[in-house]
């Protein structure tokens, strides 16, 4: 009895997915053994990749963090220097270099248009404690016919006034 049974129902299915004695197993597994490379290379493939761009993003990270550091030291210098510069000793330095004085007393005006307070004139000083004030750049290019006016008056050079104080006296727009 060579012969088989023939299988039926089921069995004749899971027969049909197991190779039998009279056929070869390798074309079986030929295309398997294909997808499991594929899938072994594409994952690794896939790996490098990310690699690559997560090293990528760390050295932009790293010159982003640097240029940051840099930034904040260059404003950290800058605000030294706005705050030497916006000193009242260095305020007031420039003032006198300026030819401004310190002003009086001052006087307030209340809503109403009372006025409150006493004001009392600047101290005067004398011609040897007034500094030199340069012309500005523009004059200096004219010759001293040019810098009388039309009317015949000389051009307003700005020299300090006797009572003038640190602070404007007038609004801006009127």
């Amino acid at each position: 009895m060579s012969r088989k049974p023939e299988l039926r129902g089921r069995a004749a299915r899971l027969a049909r997915l197991f190779p039998g004695p009279g056929s070869s197993g390798q074309a079986a597994r030929t295309p398997f053994v294909l997808l499991v490379v594929l899938l072994l290379g594409g994952g690794l493939i896939g790996l490098l990749v990310l690699n690559s761009a997560l090293s990528e993003g760390s050295f932009k990270l790293d010159d982003l963090q640097k240029d940051t550091k840099n930034l904040t030291d260059e404003e950290q210098a800058l605000q030294r220097d706005i705050d030497a510069y916006s000193a009242p000793d260095a305020l007031q330095r420039r003032a006198r270099e300026l030819g401004m004085i310190p002003g009086g007393d001052p006087a307030f005006l209340g809503p109403d248009g009372t006025v409150k307070g006493v004001p009392s004139a600047a101290a005067q000083q004398s011609a040897a404690q007034i500094p030199l004030v340069l012309r500005p750049p523009e004059t200096l290019d004219q010759s001293p016919a040019d810098t009388v006016s039309r009317a015949g008056s000389p051009t307003a050079v700005p020299t300090p006034a006797v009572g003038s104080s640190l602070t404007p006296t007038t609004t801006p727009g009127r």
